[in-house]
């Protein structure tokens, strides 16, 4: 798909990661970039226009979609200035963490056609997923326009119900934290068994992430993985007896995922 030109709000991790995709297919330069932060926008110079505040947008500038990517609690005050660009020929696709889309289409004027995306950092260097919700009015051009942008990124996903975007938020918007903490802890069960400090923590890093290579490269689930790695009566299936008890990690995951989409809910309103 040739993509339009872009509005896009916010150009911090997540949507200078996005745009950075999106210049790789060959975004028009006539986009415009709102962000308060010049340096923010740096990396970027002369490939997009940028703009410190909605003000600032070009008169007869019409983009094919507004990116949403500013923080959550700046929405009230950034989001009424693009009322204008609400309608049938413009889809608005929202990053925010916990902007709901009938709460975003109020502060917009109540016409806006509204995709509600929750994408992962590994979208900064194109393997993040994203899940994404379609809020009334948008069209399947619409759609694919959004799934385009999102592909950008890595994967994308959708969703019928937008209250399923809460447990994405928690399973795949703080997985990466997850595996993070799984390579410290790792990390620093090697440097318990006596491991020098830079081994512990190039074995633990290149472990995680070998084994998220070896998983995305696989057609094999998860299960039958482990289970290749797992020698009847040896080490790996003596450490697994430990981490695999009903109340290690099985429980552990289910309330950490169950406590954030709890967050996600409230934060939602």
């Amino acid at each position: 798909m040739t993509l339009p030109p872009l509005l896009l709000l916010g150009c911090g991790k997540m949507g200078g990661a996005m745009l950075a995709g999106w210049l790789e297919q060959g975004l028009p330069p006539e986009t415009v970039v709102v962000e308060p932060h010049a340096p923010a926008v740096a990396a970027f110079a002369g490939r997009v226009r940028h703009v410190p505040e909605p003000g600032a947008i070009p008169d007869g500038f019409r983009p094919g979609a507004v990116i949403l990517a500013t923080k959550p609690q700046e929405a009230p005050s950034a989001l009424p200035p693009l009322a204008r660009f609400a309608g049938e020929d413009t889809v608005f696709l929202s990053i925010m963490a916990g902007r709901g889309v009938a709460g975003m289409n109020a502060l917009l004027g109540g016409s806006a056609r509204i995709v509600r995306a929750m994408p992962n950092t590994p979208a900064a260097v194109r393997q993040g997923f994203t899940a994404a919700f379609a809020g009334p009015g948008v069209s399947s051009e619409h759609k694919a326009l959004a799934d385009a942008l999102l592909g950008a990124i890595g994967e994308c996903a959708w969703v019928e119900e937008e209250g399923m975007l809460d447990a994405v938020t928690a399973v795949s918007g703080g997985g990466p934290a997850y595996v993070f903490l799984l390579a410290e802890v790792l990390e620093q069960a090697a440097l318990s068994q006596g491991l020098p400090a830079d081994l512990a923590r190039r074995m633990a890093r290149a472990t995680v992430s070998g084994s998220g290579a070896l998983l995305a490269a696989s057609t094999e689930d998860a299960a039958t993985l482990r289970v290749n790695v797992t020698s009847p009566k040896g080490t790996t299936e003596r450490a697994l007896a430990v981490l695999m008890r009903e109340e290690a990690w099985p429980a552990l995951m289910r309330e950490a995922i169950a406590a954030a989409t709890a967050r996600s809910r409230e934060l939602a309103g």
